[in-house]
């Protein structure tokens, strides 16, 4: 009877890692499907989206880096809604910006969700426009371990770990944290933490000081984002076009130009699966800048 208990229950967790392994997979889909600009006539105003978790940014930063050397894009708009995610990959998508906003203006447009890594992006555009509604905020650092110890004991399971340097198993799912592993990822966090801090002082000109009153991780409407200056305006998608605009010098209603993404084939497909299975083998050691499910 306990073999069968004991069956069931890897099968059970077998089942739940396919799960995983298969949503990660359409999320990786969304992220490697690369896009070109239809950059060609005129005077525009670029949209380039920044859309679910920010984890691979390469796609991203390669619009951004067309648009800023395309002489007929006249300013960008960064259209946000994500939740956030890798401190690394936001922090590449905020370079790219600010590069781009060496030759152009760029002018964020807020959707449902500019959030953490999200909102972090958004502080490298000229200007942020965000809908009442909108959930934005959630300025924080966030570092998820599993802990399997009394699950693994119960199935009969044990690892043997051998090591060479004292913290080389540190956040290790097998065993409980120590007090003084906790204290050194802490100190990293509160580190990473600052750098957020520091973008977005530097991206609203706001003083240090008063961000960090805001920085403890909860989430704003748009509204209260505005009384608190971490945005800029209310409105639209089409009113951030307009600002943008209005921005790089073009009369009238700018001509939009828009991502268009390109067919996602087989090798895709083998991609996202590699890339997928990646992510779970690091999923419990990465720093994050997003907001909590």
């Amino acid at each position: 009877m306990a073999s069968g208990r004991k069956t069931l229950f890897i099968v059970l967790i077998a089942l739940a890692l396919l799960g995983t392994f298969a949503a990660l997979g359409v999320a990786v889909l969304f992220s490697l499907g690369d896009s070109d600009h239809d950059l060609s006539y005129g005077k525009s105003v670029a949209v380039v989206e920044v859309r679910g978790v920010i984890d691979v940014p390469d796609g991203i930063v390669r619009s951004l880096n067309r648009c800023r050397d395309n002489s007929s894009v006249k300013a960008v708009v960064l259209r946000v809604d994500s939740p956030g995610g890798g401190v690394a990959a936001s922090q590449e998508i905020w370079q790219a910006v600010k590069r781009v906003r060496e030759k152009k203006p760029v002018v964020c447009s807020m959707a449902e969700v500019a959030a953490s890594g999200g909102y972090y992006v958004a502080c490298a555009c000229d200007s942020i426009v965000a809908n009442p509604g909108s959930l934005t905020g959630s300025i924080g650092v966030i570092m998820e371990f599993p802990v399997a110890e009394e699950l693994l004991r119960k199935v009969g399971l044990r690892f043997e770990v051998l090591k060479a340097g004292e913290n080389k198993d540190i956040g290790s799912p097998f065993r409980q944290m120590r007090p003084a592993e906790r204290a050194m990822l802490q100190e990293m966090i509160d580190d990473i933490h600052q750098q957020f801090i520091g973008a977005v002082a530097e991206g609203r000109g706001i003083p240090a000081d008063s961000v960090r009153l805001l920085a403890d991780g909860r989430v704003f409407s748009g509204k209260q984002a505005l009384a608190l200056r971490l945005v800029d305006t209310l409105g639209t998608l089409d009113d951030a076009i307009d600002l943008a605009g209005r921005m790089g010098g073009i009369a009238g209603r700018p001509r939009v130009t828009r991502e268009r993404r390109r067919t996602i084939n087989v090798l895709d497909l083998l991609a996202a699966s590699s890339e997928a299975l990646s992510r779970l083998e690091r999923a419990g050691t990465r720093l994050q800048y997003r907001m909590a499910p």
